[in-house]
């Protein structure tokens, strides 16, 4: 068998200390089993430095903290998603803000993590993010789905004509989606397989063009599949 194309990651973090815990529990993740392992390709505590470096090492994730020197979190993000760039941002913050998270998300970070989730949580999100997932934890996006609802159109605005292309159970899986639960907590609500579960969340992006879950939420609220509140 092949092996597995290892994770790299880039990371930006202006605490020394905070870039060697993260890389510790990085290297330190186990791989095998159909798992890859994790290498940090590079590291730095600048913005300006952060977005060089990802142009040039080209890494699976570039991990970043919100403050930075020169560039913020989210400048870093906003110039790593303008260039095209295949790199995924994980934002991670001390204890962000709802205003954290949507501009993290406005910005184009396809992550976005509090520096207290659990060592396996990080390394799960990292695996996630680099095969082309977006992992907002369920916590957080539950606490800023009614805002993000604020903040679109109307949905006697928007056409639900684009919805068509769905079945009935991918339609059910997309409001959970919207609601913020997880590919496991959807299984044990509909009664299948995790597996099960991840192929149709995969059907549902793939059909409606999206980029990732964070997108599926927004068209979910656009279109008036979910309401706030309901």
């Amino acid at each position: 068998m092949t092996p597995l194309r290892p994770v790299r990651v880039l990371l930006a973090d202006a605490a020394p200390l905070q870039r060697s815990g993260l890389r510790a529990i990085l290297v330190a993740a186990p791989a095998g089993g159909g798992v890859a392992e994790i290498v940090v390709a590079g590291e730095t505590g600048d913005g300006d430095e952060a977005i060089r470096l990802a142009r040039r090492l080209l890494p699976d994730v570039l991990i970043t903290d919100l403050v930075l020197p020169r560039a913020d979190g989210l400048q870093v993000t906003r110039a790593v998603a303008a260039s095209g760039l295949p790199v995924r941002v994980l934002v991670l913050a001390d204890a962000g803000t709802d205003e954290d998270v949507l501009a993290a998300v406005t910005a184009g970070a396809a992550g976005f993590l509090h520096k207290d989730a659990p060592a396996d949580e990080l390394v799960a999100t990292v695996r996630a993010l680099a095969a082309g997932g977006a992992v907002i934890t369920p916590r957080v996006l539950a606490r800023i789905l009614a805002r993000v609802a604020e903040a679109l159109p109307a949905p006697e605005t928007t056409s639900s004509a684009q919805l068509d292309a769905l079945t009935e159970r991918e339609r059910e899986v997309l409001v959970h989606v919207a609601r913020g639960h997880s590919n496991a907590e959807i299984a044990v609500a509909l009664q299948v397989s995790e597996t099960t579960i991840k192929t149709h969340v995969g059907h549902v992006l793939t059909k409606l063009r999206l980029r990732d879950r964070t997108q599926a939420v927004v068209l979910a609220y656009e279109t008036g599949l979910v309401k706030p509140g309901a």
